[in-house]
């Protein structure tokens, strides 16, 4: 497993060691004792979830604010996102700055996404299944969203035209503290 991080370093980019042959492949998508000395902290998971999009679904940007706040490990296992962290820490030096990645079924690239970000993905695939583990359990009363357009950030997402739930669709450009 190699971890590298990126443009904003408490956000690490997980390329996992895949074993392919003419039968396909094999990876250990998550193993907690080689994360965790990876990350160099003690991460424990309590929720695992899974979606799938459409070409054009946008969802988030998210979060979670206290006690609920999460970290996510998130990956693709078909299909093709473009996955945005933005950083919402009001004391970080890189407040309001966001890193990108192109997830796939076929790169099997992770995200690592500590707490006190923003989560969204795009579908730039024809379809896609999302998968990723949480910190903490979801909780409706701690859940914020911010516009994805949100001018203080200026996300160059990959295509002009998405979808978006009732929620997406309403979200504010306000940032509510972690």
């Amino acid at each position: 497993m190699k971890v590298s991080p990126l443009k904003i370093p408490d956000v690490k980019l997980i390329e996992p060691d895949v074993f392919e042959d003419e039968r396909g492949f094999f990876f250990e998508s998550y193993n907690q004792q080689k994360f965790n000395k990876a990350i160099g902290q003690e991460i424990i998971f309590v929720q695992d979830n899974h979606s799938r999009s459409s070409q054009g679904v946008l969802r988030g940007l998210h979060y979670q604010v206290a006690p609920f706040t999460q970290g996510k490990l998130v990956r693709v296992i078909t299909g093709e996102v473009f996955d945005v962290a933005v950083d919402i820490r009001k004391e970080s030096p890189t407040y309001g700055q966001w890193v990108s990645e192109i997830l796939s079924g076929d790169n099997k690239k992770q995200l690592w996404i500590p707490e006190g970000f923003a989560h969204g993905f795009l579908t730039i695939s024809t379809e896609a299944e999302f998968v990723y583990k949480t910190t903490s359990f979801y909780s409706k009363k701690h859940e914020v969203t911010i516009n994805y357009l949100n001018n203080s950030f200026d996300i160059e997402w990959p295509l002009k035209e998405v979808f978006l739930s009732k929620k997406d669709s309403d979200a504010q450009n306000r940032i509510k503290q972690t």
